[in-house]
């Protein structure tokens, strides 16, 4: 779909400046090349490093690589997932979370692969003179306006919440190894990935992902309990030098590798130069644009990594953002200011159901308190098939696509939210079944607060019927703490899944 718009014209031509050449910034791009918007990436880093772990994209983003004519050679080195399967060290299995005929309902795959795949495929499409390496930003002036946060926070316009610290989950060593030998690991030759996660003692957890070329992407975890432990490892491991990195290594070296031998067999597997330590964060930003500055993916919400929404909410960011300026009009203080407003008026609840979402499926995967156990135990052995499959298709129904590009059709039998509107030459529809569209975007991120209100109490007290029904021997031995934490996950997964239905 190489379909090119009309660039806008206008007497200011609009400069764009993208901060950071991760996934986001990279998705900014491309679509900006598409509406002739000029810009500039600033990165950090020297030099691009293979770094990064194992990545998924799905229904949610995966149209607009078809737009943007990547799909197909995303799906060169990628494998389609089914589930995620927990084990125990002893290679038991714990749980599986499935998803059943997932390509069948959405239209396509859950794909899977390396992370830095998928970013050598973005950049080899971004001209390499719009991107400037090493270039760190240190302060943002606006004219007038000033620095974007010091100007906010002395006009008493940046919220409280925002100005502290990220809540850290987990602190990791992540990899991808060279090619493996498919007769001492078979699971390499299977047409879908094996995603294998296995939960340890003592908040230690380690994740084995099979991928094309007979690699395996791997993760060495540990689950930060309290607010103390996550600010002593933040300072002990703030510059972590090559002694500190084979430390934490060393100490995953005999753990079980889930397809066979130890993790230390894929860790000397791997380039030491490619294994790179990760904070995963997470926390959602109240503030995300002020003059002339909007923020997108991790700068506004940070999110765990366990349902693979961080990356995929990014690019949706950036989606949204492209429509937004596509639809901006004169580049004007004032048409910048009300894009912004309807970037996130748009994104901001959309991101935060998949923030909750994210630390939901953390807590279900690799979650070790008390509270996290009880919450595995009833969803996967009380809850009923269907509560998961639907969480699946609800997710999967939000797919917002390029405005300015041909639109790909929707080939799933599931259902597909409207696409919001372009204000230049009419609103345009995805082909299938997705509903009808708005004619205002205004119209599309509204809702009636009493109908809101309803709607939640009526779930609530569906869900705490269901609850109150519920009682299973299990709950009764663990101190009322840990189980209203436990109560309180699961009525969230209820709530998901009696929404859909509504």
């Amino acid at each position: 779909m190489s379909t090119t718009p009309t660039p806008t014209e206008t007497h200011n031509p609009l400069q764009v400046l993208i901060v950071g050449g991760g996934v986001a910034g990279l998705m900014m791009a491309l679509l900006l090349e598409r509406i002739n918007v000029p810009y500039t990436i600033f990165e950090r880093a020297i030099k691009v490093r293979p770094l990064g772990s194992v990545l998924s994209l799905n229904a949610n983003i995966l149209p607009v690589f078809e737009q943007l004519d990547l799909l197909e050679d995303l799906k060169k080195f990628s494998l389609p997932c089914t589930s995620m399967d927990l084990f125990e060290p002893s290679r038991k299995m714990i749980a599986s979370m499935a998803m059943h005929n997932y390509e069948e309902t959405t239209g396509y795959p859950a794909l899977v692969f390396a992370r830095p795949d998928l970013y050598d495929l973005m950049l080899s499409r971004v001209p390499k003179e719009k991107i400037l390496m090493n270039k760190k930003l240190l302060s943002i002036e606006q004219n007038a306006l000033g620095s974007l946060y010091k100007k906010m926070s002395e006009k008493n316009l940046l919220p409280k919440s925002d100005s502290t610290d990220m809540e850290l989950g987990y602190i990791a060593m992540v990899g991808v190894t060279e090619p493996q030998d498919p007769e001492k690991i078979p699971e390499l030759l299977e047409p879908q990935t094996n995603f294998r996660l296995v939960l340890g003692s003592n908040g230690m957890g380690w994740h084995a992902i099979t991928i094309p070329g007979n690699r395996i992407c791997w993760r060495l975890g540990r689950q930060i309990s309290d607010l103390k432990e996550a600010k002593e490892l933040m300072f002990r491991n703030s510059e972590w030098g090559p002694e500190s990195i084979e430390l934490m290594l060393n100490e995953y070296r005999e753990c079980p590798n889930p397809f066979g031998g130890t993790m230390g067999d894929l860790i000397d597997a791997t380039n030491r130069n490619n294994i790179s330590k990760v904070y995963l964060e997470e926390k959602l930003f109240e503030t995300w644009y002020y003059g002339r500055t909007v923020l997108i993916g991790d700068a506004c919400h940070k999110m765990l990594p366990a349902a693979g929404q961080g990356a995929i909410n990014a690019m949706q960011d950036a989606v949204i953002l492209a429509n937004c300026i596509y639809d901006m009009g004169e580049p004007t203080v004032e048409n910048i200011k009300d894009a912004f407003k309807v970037f996130k008026d748009h994104r901001y609840q959309e991101a935060k159901e998949q923030f909750e979402n994210s630390k939901l499926v953390a807590k279900l995967m690799g979650g070790q308190n008390w509270s996290e156990k009880i919450l595995r135990k009833i969803v996967f052995g009380l809850l009923p098939d269907w509560v998961q499959t639907k969480r699946f298709i609800k997710v999967a129904s939000y797919r917002p696509q390029a405005v300015f590009l041909p639109l790909a059709e929707n080939r799933g039998i599931g259902p597909v939210r409207p696409q919001l509107p372009t204000r230049r030459g009419g609103p345009r529809k995805v082909s299938g079944n997705n509903g009808s569209s708005s004619s205002s975007i205004e119209a599309l991120t509204s809702q009636s607060k009493a109908e809101s209100d309803e709607k939640e109490k009526e779930e609530k007290d569906t869900a705490l019927d269901w609850l109150t029904r519920m009682q299973p021997q299990e709950l009764i031995t663990v101190n009322h703490g840990s189980l209203d934490e436990g109560i309180k996950c699961l009525k969230m997964l209820l709530l998901q899944a009696l929404a859909i239905g509504k």
